[in-house]
């Protein structure tokens, strides 16, 4: 073996050193770095789960966020539809108080129509009368008691509107 450089004394010694060295460290550190690899493996085991958990929670918080935007979204579509149906109520409301106010309005305007015209015809009566009266006096060439004149002119004419009145209808 000395031909291939192998010495066998020192070798032999050698394999003893290894072997002494390899119990004294397997006694003395072996089960401290076994329990330490241990160790950082449930670190890493329960690192590995925690980041698990955590990626599973984030599903669960996105999938809840998901569905609470959706739930927003409906909740503003019906808040919309709630609006325009109101709207359209209000709208229809105000619209029917307009024709009330409008109708109310056309019936106080023909009430009042009615009255001016009232008035006027019996403006015109009165201004006729006082005509008719001058006119009468012109032609009897004396002064009549203008009370009598008022009265028979006032006849007169309600047979005139009862004869009007009576060929209207």
């Amino acid at each position: 073996m000395d031909e291939l450089g192998i010495h066998l004394p020192s070798l032999v010694v050698y394999l003893v050193n290894f072997g002494v060295l390899t119990v004294a460290l397997y006694l003395v550190g072996y089960k401290r770095i076994l329990r330490m690899l241990d160790q950082r493996t449930e670190r890493i085991k329960a690192s590995l789960d925690e980041a698990e958990r955590v990626k599973q929670d984030a599903a669960k918080a996105q999938e809840d966020m998901r569905k609470q935007l959706d739930e927003s979204r409906q909740g503003v579509h019906q808040m919309m539809e709630q609006s325009r149906v109101a709207a359209e109520r209000f709208r229809e409301e105000e619209l029917a108080k307009a024709r009330v106010e409008g109708e109310a309005f056309l019936q106080r305007a023909r009430q009042q129509i009615r009255q001016e015209r009232d008035a006027a015809i019996e403006e015109l009566r009165t201004g006729f009368a006082d005509l008719a009266i001058t006119a009468a006096e012109r032609v009897v060439e004396r002064s009549l008691d203008r009370r009598a004149h008022q009265d028979l002119i006032d006849q007169v004419l309600r047979e005139s509107e009862q004869s009007g009145t009576a060929n209207r209808s």
